[in-house]
């Protein structure tokens, strides 16, 4: 679920929703907030009781948004290309990092998935074999 840059943390507003999902959905749910409040530990504490992964998008808006939150059996990435967003590849620096974080998560038990949204100039594809193979090797 992505959520508009607008919409704040409420966390009754919050709570009564996930368990309204929860009680038509018992699959995996990752949710892309954009507002600053959703990356504070309140959020987090009640994304995880309610077993939602919070999304790392990148670029990343707030500094608490590098890492996944929320739910830690759920790791989702959304990549939409850096520095010219959905148009750039990403550095094979950046790529050989993120095989190893994609790879320590998946080690942990959690679902993970990883989105590459830089699909402008084809970058998504050369991306996502590059770290498919990067994965494959460890």
């Amino acid at each position: 679920m992505q959520l508009p840059p607008s919409l704040a943390f409420d966390a009754v507003a919050v709570d009564d929703f996930l368990r309204e999902l929860r009680q038509r959905h018992a699959g995996p749910v990752a949710l892309e907030p954009r507002h600053a409040s959703w990356f504070e530990p309140p959020a987090d504490a009640l994304l995880q009781a309610r077993q939602i992964g919070r999304v790392l998008a990148d670029p990343q808006v707030h500094a608490a948004g590098c890492k996944p939150g929320g739910f830690d059996g759920l790791v989702y990435l959304r990549l939409h290309g850096s520095p010219r967003m959905y148009y750039s590849a990403y550095s094979r620096a950046l790529l050989d990092a993120l095989i190893v974080r994609l790879d320590a998560a998946a080690r942990s038990g959690a679902d993970v998935w990883c989105v590459f949204d830089n699909t402008a100039e084809g970058a998504a594809v050369t991306d996502a074999l590059y770290t498919l193979r990067g994965l494959a090797a460890r």
